[in-house]
């Protein structure tokens, strides 16, 4: 047999627990979205990463007690990423909101660019060590830190958001050249 028969099936497996997780990031945000705009950004993005982070929760200790199943992991990690995606899809664009027109697109570079250096190689170095460690209790570990952040996430959110949806742009943050007249 040669090397690409042999690891097609695993290849299949892989995907087929793949796809359902690329599925719940891309349903949350198109199912949830609407929310955003009618029952209010602020109290969305908190219940969705709360949700989240609970969920998360979970996980981390089924994954530290060796209960979960592939099947399981893949059901929970899908849910998680339904109401994740939509929190930070959210998120992103409410961001940009409290700033000035004038300062409305570096804000979004820089959410981005932030979130992308630690969601892109910070988060991957991490859990690629926590991976290689013996044992299941290091992984969990970095669950917990993880639902422990999307959690943080929605009690800053609750405090400190801005309720913007309904409004124009200009009226949550006024536009800095309409100051200086």
């Amino acid at each position: 047999q040669s090397h690409a028969q042999k690891c097609s099936p695993v290849i299949f497996q892989t995907g087929s627990y793949i796809f359902p997780l690329a599925l719940g990031n891309l349903l949350g945000p198109l199912l949830l979205g609407r929310f955003f705009d009618t029952v209010g950004r602020r109290r969305m993005i908190a219940i969705s990463y709360g949700v989240s982070g609970l969920l998360m929760l979970a996980v981390s200790w089924l994954f530290g007690e060796n209960v979960l199943t592939a099947f399981t992991q893949t059901v929970f990690w899908s849910t998680i990423f339904f109401f994740a995606s939509a929190a930070a899809s959210a998120a992103y664009l409410t961001a940009s909101e409290i700033f000035p027109l004038e300062m409305r697109a570096l804000a979004i570079a820089l959410f981005y660019a932030v979130g992308t250096l630690f969601g892109g190689v910070a988060a991957p170095t991490l859990f690629g060590r926590l991976i290689e460690a013996p044992g299941p209790v290091p992984l969990a570990c970095g669950y917990l830190a993880s639902a422990i952040l999307m959690l943080a996430a929605a009690a800053v959110t609750l405090k400190w958001g801005v309720d913007a949806e309904g409004q124009s742009l200009e009226a949550v943050a006024p536009p800095l050249s309409s100051s200086r007249r």
